[in-house]
Parts: C-alpha cells; sequence; structure tokens
C-alpha cells in the first residue's frame, strides 16, 4: 500500500485507539519485524534481487518456511504490515464534517511523528525500494486499492452517499496517489529531507481544489 501509511508503528496504533496486543500476538509480532528488519539489512548490503529468502531466513534466525507463512512472497515483506487498521481507526477518530485532506494530513503526520529513528530509516528503504524494484512497485497498486476503497467507505459514512460514488473514489485515489508523490519526493531528497514539510505541501495542494 501506500509506503507513508505503512509505517504503522506499535506507538502509533496506542495513540490511535487500537487495542494492545496479547501475548501470542506480540510473539508474532517480534517475528516479522525480525524477518523485515534481516531483509532490509540485507537489502542494502547486496541489493533486493541478489537476496533469496533462505538467506533472509538464516539473518532472521528462522526457517524459510516461517518466512513464508508470515510474508507469502519477498515482496510482502517490503509491502505488508502488522498494523493495517491504523490508518481507519485514525481516520474514523476525526471529526466527521472535517474536510477528508485535513483528517489524511492530521493521521499522516501523527504517524510520522511517532516513529523512531530506526522506524523512520525503514520507512526511507521501503520507500526506495518501490521506488527501484519494478516487482514491489507493480505490487502497491493492489494495497492503494484497497485503502482507495477504505477512504471511499469513511467518506460515504461521512457524507450519506454509496461508497462506490465517482467522485468519492476519485478524492481517495487522489489523496493516496499524493501523498505516495510526497514519499517519492523524500526519497529523492535524502534520508534528511524534511518529510513532514512535503506531506503538508501535499496537502495544501489538494485542500486547494478537492472537498465535497
Amino acid at each position: 500500500m501506500l509506503p507513508m501509511v505503512s509505517a504503522r508503528t506499535s506507538a502509533a496504533a496506542t495513540a490511535s485507539g487500537t487495542p494492545k496486543l496479547g501475548l501470542r500476538e506480540r510473539k508474532k509480532l517480534q517475528t516479522r519485524q525480525a524477518i523485515r528488519r534481516a531483509a532490509y539489512r540485507l537489502f542494502a548490503e547486496q541489493g533486493y534481487d541478489a537476496t533469496p529468502v533462505d538467506r533472509i531466513a538464516e539473518a532472521a534466525d528462522v526457517s524459510p518456511s516461517t518466512v513464508f507463512r508470515y510474508f507469502p512472497t519477498k515482496e510482502d515483506i517490503v509491502l505488508t504490515d502488522e498494523y493495517d487498521t491504523v490508518l481507519e481507526a485514525g481516520l474514523r477518530a476525526r471529526p466527521a464534517d472535517e474536510p477528508m485532506v485535513e483528517s489524511m494530513r492530521q493521521v499522516t503526520v501523527e504517524a510520522l511523528r511517532a516513529l523512531t529513528a530506526d522506524e523512520r530509516s525503514e520507512l526511507f528503504q521501503r520507500v526506495r525500494l518501490i521506488r527501484e524494484v519494478p516487482a514491489i512497485r507493480g505490487r502497491t497498486a493492489e494495497n492503494t486499492a484497497r485503502d482507495a476503497a477504505m477512504l471511499a467507505a469513511v467518506l460515504a459514512e461521512r457524507s450519506g452517499r454509496p461508497d462506490d460514488e465517482l467522485e468519492l473514489r476519485v478524492i481517495g485515489a487522489a489523496i493516496l496517489a499524493a501523498l505516495q508523490e510526497a514519499m517519492l519526493a523524500w526519497v529523492e531528497g535524502g534520508p534528511e529531507a524534511d518529510l513532514e514539510a512535503l506531506v503538508h505541501g501535499t496537502m495544501d495542494v489538494l485542500a486547494r481544489g478537492l472537498t465535497l
């Protein structure tokens, strides 16, 4: 999905009101994070295409079957995260009469501020991989379509309109596409670029025209 929103942390989840995870789920989360961190380290050292899944499993101290249990494909290691409901929960917690552009701005900036230095570094690498690896870039369309449908559903609840109405779909798709461009601009500018400012600038552009 959209890489910025995919950088959802446990801190962001707690801030958004998501219930804390039980012991079993925390252990699963730790395993997923270990696999992802090992993969990112190897991708940085030897490149995405040159890093097989069995090498990632070895570095994460798990079996290849465990990697595939959590991530069906290598691309999913980059694109899948464990907080798929955080964006939706954050948007639903915003005022119902607030423009969706402003709601997305606030939820996105809150998530960015919750990132640790390590998580921010992983986010940068994630976006870079999406930008540079065709297989990953192609898979992002599936996640973006899912999130666009979620945005349309939230807009439908706010406005009383059908969630398949074209205007709602256009607004949702435009917001996600614009945020992705902000993320790509961040990677182009380097990790020290002001990502929060890029998000604000992007939302300012949308706010000038994309309202219900």
